[in-house]
This record gives structure tokens, sequence and C-alpha cells, in this order.
């Protein structure tokens, strides 16, 4: 009896011992388990990046304040021109204006060579082309172009010089991109710490969404930088002849249907400024001044035609 009880109680204490040595963890090989980190929401994730995109844009109100003042300093201006001018040879100027814009370390955006027939059915050469030159070497560029026509007061047709500032929108644009920078940061930060698969697969997705972001941002900038650091100049070129009127005998009869109605335009304009006169000089003074002079004269008339009838003599009666 003795014997058995002492083996219960040696069962026991195995019992006992077994229960204390296991735990919460597993051991493999004769290690302990790392503890893992407990897994992270995909609410607590989010909370975690808005925080992060909130401290980048805490951080960023010095950058963009920065940024504004370097915009008063400079600013980003896209200037751009255009021109119309007749030339003897379309195809050459056309030639010149693209050599032009390569040795001011520029490029051409397109050219165009092509023929229109005059008012006398002659083909003749026509051309377009817009090239990109340093902004600051617009004005020589122009210059040299309107060099190409033989008379400046009748050769240039058009000429157009426009400036747009895009300081506020290109600013605005670094200030997104510096925000979505330091969202991109955290996000990262976030993935490399999480262990939960659904977790990273959140966190990813969310990144590829915000550099996507950043990269259309970054397009957009560089065309703001690049739009004005090259200024385009959009050249119409006419051949001269086609500008020649039409002549036959030296006769122009454009000439003299020109002249006709130009006098009749001119006829036109004198009756148009006599009625203008008539109705706002003439009537009002005839209105102030000859309508109380009709009445009065209304009056006066009535008045000798009463004094008339009363001085009339009484007719006498026939005698019986």
């Amino acid at each position: 009896m003795v014997k058995r009880s002492w083996i219960i109680l040696v069962f026991l204490i195995f019992l006992l011992s077994a229960c204390s040595q296991a735990g919460p963890t597993h051991s493999l090989g004769g290690l302990p388990a790392p503890t893992a980190p407990a897994a992270q929401s995909p609410q607590l994730l989010a909370d975690q990046t808005t925080a992060g995109s909130g401290a980048g844009s805490g951080n960023n109100s010095t950058t963009s304040s920065e940024a504004s003042t370097s915009a008063d300093a400079q600013r980003l201006v896209i200037t751009n021109a255009s021109l119309s001018i007749v030339v003897p040879d379309p195809g050459t100027t056309r030639d010149f204006i693209a050599t032009l814009a390569k040795n001011m370390q520029g490029f051409v955006v397109s050219s165009n060579l092509y023929k229109t027939t005059s008012d006398s059915g002659v083909e003749l050469p026509a051309a377009n082309i817009t090239v990109r030159v340093p902004a600051d070497k617009l004005n020589d560029a122009m210059t040299q172009i309107k060099g190409q026509v033989k008379n400046p007061a009748t050769d240039i047709r058009s000429e157009t010089v426009s400036g747009q500032d895009v300081t506020k929108e290109y600013t605005d644009l670094q200030s997104q991109l510096t925000n979505l920078q330091q969202a991109e940061k955290q996000l990262q930060n976030i993935m490399d710490s999480a262990t939960n698969t659904k977790d990273v697969l959140d966190v990813f997705n969310q990144l590829t969404q915000i550099r996507s972001q950043i990269e259309v941002l970054q397009g957009q900038i560089k065309y703001y930088e690049e739009s004005a650091a090259l200024s385009a100049i959009t050249v119409d070129i006419v051949a001269q002849a086609s500008t020649k009127p039409l002549t036959i005998a030296g006769w122009e009869p454009v000439g003299v249907v020109r002249n006709a109605v130009q006098a009749l335009i001119n006829g036109l304009q004198v009756l148009a400024n006599a009625g203008i006169w008539g109705v706002l000089f003439c009537l009002p003074i005839f209105i102030v001044i000859g309508v109380p002079l009709y009445v009065v004269w209304l009056i006066i008339r009535r008045w000798r035609a009463g004094h008339k009838h009363e001085r009339l003599p009484t007719p006498t009666p026939p005698v019986a």
C-alpha cells in the first residue's frame, strides 16, 4: 500500500512538472520561438497613414512658405510667340528658321510645306513651322525671323507675344508632391514592420496609388519647367507672289473694286452721320425750342382771330 502511494505521488509530481514547463510559446530545436508583434488591423494602418501624412504636412509648412517666397522672387512664366510673314521663298525661310532653332539649342516641334492657289489660278508654295528656343533668346530669334522679309512695314502681317504666369500652379504642385512623398515614406515604414499578409497587401495597394500620383505630379512639374525654359514660336509663311493684286495689261480690277467699295462706304458713312446728328442734335433742339414757339404762334393766331371778329361791324338790316 505504501509503495502504491509513492508511485502515485511520483506520478503527480511528474504531471505538475510537465504542466509548469508548458507555456504560451513553443520551442523548435530547443530555441524559444520569438514573440510575434501584434498584428495591425487595416483601420490602424489607415490611421497611421493619415497621421503620417498630417505629420508630413506639418513638417512641410516651412517648406511651402519657403517655396512661396522663392516664387515671389522669381516668377515662372511661359512665353510663346506667333508670326505671319510674307517672303519670296517660303521653303527657304522655313529651313532658315529650323536651322536657327537648332543653333540656339532649341528644336523643331512641327514643320509643313504645302501649296496654295492664287486668285489667278497659279499654285504657290506656303509653309508653317513651330520651334522652341530658350526663353532668354526669344527676342533674338524673333528679330532674325523678321529679318527675312523685304519690307517689314507690309510683309509682317501679324506678330503676337503672349505670357502665362504659372507660378501659383507650379508651387501648388511642388507642395502636393512633398506631401505625397512624406506619406509614401510613412507607408513604407508601416509595410516594413507589418507581418500580417493582409495588412502588407493593403499597405502595398496604398503605396501603389501614391506612387502613381507622385509620377503624375512629377510629369506636370517637368512640363511647366520645360515650357518656361523653352519658348514656342509659330510662324506662318506666305509667298510674296500670292499677295500681289491681279493685273490685266496694267489695269488692276481688284484695286478699282476696292476703291468703289471704299467710296460707297464713305458715302453711307456721311448719310449715317447726318442721320445721327439729326436725331441726337436737331430733334432735341426742335422739341425744346420749336414746340414752345409753335404753341405761342397758335395762341397769337387764335387771339387775332377773336379780335378781328370783335371789330367787324354789325350788318344793317335792309329797308322794307
